[in-house]
């Protein structure tokens, strides 16, 4: 009886929350509301009751071996396999128009149940928009991540920095970013284009932030031992944001490609803005290069920090699936497939960085961080200001 007892309840629970999302025509907000109050194994129950297929678009590629590894531990109770749970790799435009497409069908048993997208700035311009995504915070995190990672909730950290070959005696090292401006760095600084990159057009509009605009006018005065001149720049961002822009070398598209190529001995003299991760990959002489903030850091930033952001789809199929796949993410366990190297750092505080590498709270302090509301604010205006002078 009692056994019998546990089991209404829970297809109860179940009606009651198919009930809220207004069937298949997608969900009430009440449904993720109530959902954040209640523990792993409650939603668990409900999501053995989901039916479809379980898909996950991330703008990360190892979003397929999060998945892999949580239908492993999982599928069997859960009704998943490796042939109706699947973790796919998308831009963030692609995850958009995909969602925007599965959102407007009738049916939707093979669309996405969740999501992970980089741009801030254009995810909360959706979020206020359009119903497409919900967000969903963990109970078991609610009150242990910082305040900044609730909403839109945070999964993780990248960081991009600088970095120089350090090979002979010609290294260009670099203890202030003004230096990147210099006629003597023309053409060596690897930087991938704005116009193709959105996440370093977000870190080029943070610089034009006051807050950074004054610590440039701090790092230009103890450069050039002068005040800084504006001219015709509103402040010292856009001036940095114009004169590094100028020294920049788009030729490669791949920060992959260009943690390899400046690390090759013949690019001394050379330095570059890229995501740390890719230190990790065959191709690159880690050696051959130095990470600012492992020595003296620069000033008065050494790099940038970009958050990766996780979303349940509003229409997918899934919805009690993708909240424990989110939740799997914020573990040690479904995190490993990013911390297993450096330059990935959870928004779980229990989690501690790779050997090696620094906590977050080390970044905090060198680095400028996302902030997507003044992104969204300004986006139109300084993008505008980026591709005239990229030309």
């Amino acid at each position: 009886m009692k056994k019998l007892l546990c089991m209404l309840l829970v297809l109860s629970m179940a009606l009651l929350a198919f009930t809220a999302c207004g069937g298949d025509n997608g969900k009430d907000a009440t449904i993720y509301e109530k959902a954040q109050e209640m523990t792993w194994d409650e939603l668990f129950e409900l999501a053995k009751a989901e039916t479809g297929d379980f898909n996950a678009y991330g703008n990360t590629s190892r979003i397929k071996d999060a998945m892999t590894a949580f239908v492993a531990k999982y599928g069997a109770e859960l009704g998943l396999s490796d042939s109706n749970a699947v973790g796919t790799k998308m831009s963030d435009s692609e995850i958009y128009t995909t969602i925007e497409s599965e959102y407007q069908s009738a049916g939707n048993s093979k669309g996405a149940s969740m999501v992970m997208i980089q741009d801030g700035a254009t995810l909360l311009t959706y979020i206020n928009g359009t119903e497409y995504f919900a967000n969903y915070v963990p109970k078991a995190y609610a009150d242990k991540l910082d305040k900044s990672a609730v909403t839109p909730l945070v999964q993780q950290y990248i960081n991009k920095l600088i970095m120089w070959n350090n090979v002979g005696s010609d290294s260009a090292v670099i203890t202030n970013v003004w230096q990147l401006t210099e006629a003597s760095m023309k053409g060596k600084v690897y930087f991938k284009s704005p116009k193709n990159e959105q996440v370093n057009m977000n870190f080029l509009i943070m610089c034009t932030s006051k807050e950074w605009s004054d610590k440039l006018a701090d790092a230009y005065k103890a450069y050039f031992g002068k005040n800084i001149e504006l001219g015709t720049y509103k402040n010292a961002g856009y001036k940095w944001v114009a004169e590094f822009l100028n020294n920049a070398n788009f030729s490669i598209n791949s920060d992959t490609t260009i943690a390899g190529d400046l690390s090759k001995p013949e690019n001394t003299g050379k330095a570059g803005l890229f995501v740390l991760s890719k230190l990790r990959d065959k191709s690159v002489v880690s050696d051959n290069l130095t990470v600012a903030a492992f020595a003296d850091g620069v000033a008065p930033f050494s790099g940038f920090m970009y958050p990766m952001y996780c979303q349940i789809a509003q229409k997918g199929p899934r919805p009690y699936t993708a909240m424990l796949f989110i939740e799997y993410l914020m573990t040690e366990e479904g995190f490993q497939p990013w911390g297993k190297s450096i330059g990935a750092y959870s928004s779980n505080p229990a989690l501690a960085a790779l050997e090696g590498d620094q906590p977050l709270s080390f970044w905090m302090e060198k680095l400028v961080f996302e902030d997507p509301q003044y992104i969204m604010d300004n986006k139109a205006e300084i993008t505008d200001f980026v591709n005239k002078i990229i030309g």
